[in-house]
């Protein structure tokens, strides 16, 4: 769907994203033809950040109206309820780095506008049942510590005109029971879903050489 040229165009110029390797590439494309993608892989691959920076560009060309931004509460070991202030606050240490890249494409001043206006939301999964979404670009960050009824919640809650990526790492499950993106992979595989996979491995981190040599360190140690 396409309203036109933005003033975001006008105002900012941003240089494409650039793939640093095949699999990227390969993210990328699927990102561009798919209206969903589930992509798997260790930290510092750039899941996240491509994801963030497709979906800044989608809204800023007009082509989504709103980016919705979710992650499971897990990895803190407490609820959102425990932190002070608005949701946007208590919701902020879990989505800053897809904050900061929307922001690189987008600019802070249109971030912030964007989010106030309700554009951008961040959704915590406490308060996504009931919810529907249309027109939107719907990222779904750290995958393997939601359950498989709380991803069932959130995939039947995508409407039309949506491009929705869920991203995880199935080797970084905090849970103590079944993960919900292994139920997902599981049911895309047996009933031959039209949701491509890409799958990152070590060998295709980009944030810094001391990110692999510790990833693969945790990976080898089975920590």
């Amino acid at each position: 769907m396409d309203f036109g040229q933005s003033k975001f165009q006008k105002e900012r110029f941003v240089p494409p994203i650039k793939a640093l390797n095949p699999t990227q590439a390969d993210y990328l494309d699927a990102l561009r033809t798919s209206p969903q993608v589930v992509v798997l892989g260790p930290a510092g691959t750039g899941k996240t950040w491509i994801a963030a920076t497709e979906a800044a560009d989608m809204y800023r060309q007009r082509h989504i109206g709103k980016i919705i931004l979710t992650r499971p509460n897990v990895p803190c070991g407490r609820s959102l309820g425990f932190f002070p202030g608005t949701m946007e606050d208590k919701f902020a240490p879990w989505a800053a780095p897809i904050v900061d890249a929307i922001k690189d494409r987008i600019g802070t001043a249109a971030y912030d506008i964007a989010l106030r206006n309700g554009d951008i939301e961040m959704v915590p999964f406490e308060v996504m049942r009931g919810r529907s979404w249309k027109n939107a670009f719907v990222l779904l960050d750290e995958a393997q510590n939601t359950t498989p009824a709380e991803i069932k919640t959130f995939l039947t809650r995508v409407g039309e005109d949506c491009k929705v990526v869920v991203n995880g790492d199935v080797g970084q499950c905090d849970l103590d029971e079944a993960s919900g993106l292994s139920a997902v992979l599981n049911l895309i595989r047996t009933r031959n879903l039209p949701v491509p996979v890409i799958e990152f491995s070590i060998g295709d981190i980009v944030r810094s050489g001391h990110c692999a040599m510790w990833v693969k360190a945790f990976e080898d140690a089975r920590i």
